[in-house]
């Protein structure tokens, strides 16, 4: 069966008609900002940001030509690594679990691992300000048993945003791998097992790769999520954590410095867009 050329030409008509809403709000929502966003890096220092006002690649100058930023731009990427990796670890015994199960009570417990995601993260974060406050649960609980004389200090540092990092961002690491490990087949384990492998060789030749794909797409997530956190950094840090999204909205805000601002919203976009390209690339090794 043959198709004629009105036929072909009405569908494409047709196609375009129903991508034309989606399309447009792209465009209203995300390619519109953007534009905006990197004209505004390309404003002077200092000016009003406006489309007629002179271009000038200061701001990124300044960024880049100032050490204090790129301390900042590693603090990010560490703070992300520290965040990613114990996310992934501690969640993929869950994900695991919750895959595998054949249980009534499986909706149950998936909903259950996911609960926290109905909560603000500004709430949790709260929660574990006091719980690592100097005079938080943890601490008081400590002295109260004369394990330590002083408060050890588990808030107004990284270490206190990485916790909190990493409760916040477990439930999204669980759904990721819950929606990445369709390649794990039971019945392979069962025939390695039968061949007499050991459990923990089972799951290092044959559970662990064909779950890879899921563990890479849960990191991309939690580290994306991880570098560009706002709230947690800047309540969990008490102001002495210094990364590009606390920056952003200092220069924001409180210095009124659009221009150097947006230069480094661009700078995590190029981040965010480097990061993907490494996962692109190691998911396409892991395929081959």
């Amino acid at each position: 069966m043959t198709v004629t050329r009105p036929t072909t030409r009405r569908s494409r008509l047709l196609l375009l008609a129903l991508l034309l809403p989606g399309l447009l709000t792209l465009g209203v929502t995300f390619a519109a900002p953007l534009a905006w966003l990197i004209r505004a890096s390309f404003s002077p220092i200092g000016s009003l940001i406006a489309p007629s006002a002179p271009w000038s690649t200061s701001a990124y100058a300044a960024v880049l030509f100032d050490p204090f930023y790129w301390r900042v731009a590693g603090n990010t990427l560490w703070l992300g690594l520290m965040v990613s990796l114990p996310a992934v670890v501690l969640a993929y015994p869950i994900a695991l679990f919750l895959h595998r199960s054949t249980s009534r009570w499986k909706g149950v417990l998936t909903a259950l691992a996911i609960a926290p995601l109905l909560t603000s993260s500004v709430v949790r974060t709260y929660g574990w300000m006091v719980l690592l406050g100097d005079r938080g649960v943890i601490n008081a609980t400590l002295q109260a048993l004369s394990l330590t004389a002083t408060p050890w200090r588990l808030s107004n540092n990284t270490l206190g945003a990485t916790l909190a990092l990493i409760e916040i961002l477990m439930p999204y690491a669980i759904l990721a791998m819950l929606s990445g490990f369709g390649r794990l087949n039971q019945q392979l384990e069962e025939a390695a097992q039968m061949l007499g492998a050991a459990r923990w060789r089972v799951f290092l030749r044959i559970t662990l790769p064909l779950s890879l794909p899921g563990v890479l797409t849960a990191a991309l997530l939690v580290f994306v999520l991880a570098i560009s956190a706002f709230v947690t950094p800047r309540l969990m840090g008490g102001g002495r954590v210094f990364v590009l999204g606390t920056e952003i909205f200092s220069e924001a805000t409180v210095t009124l410095n659009w221009p150097l601002a947006a230069a480094l919203s661009v700078l995590l976009l190029v981040l965010f867009s480097s990061i993907i390209v490494l996962y692109q690339r190691a998911l396409r090794a892991l395929e081959q």
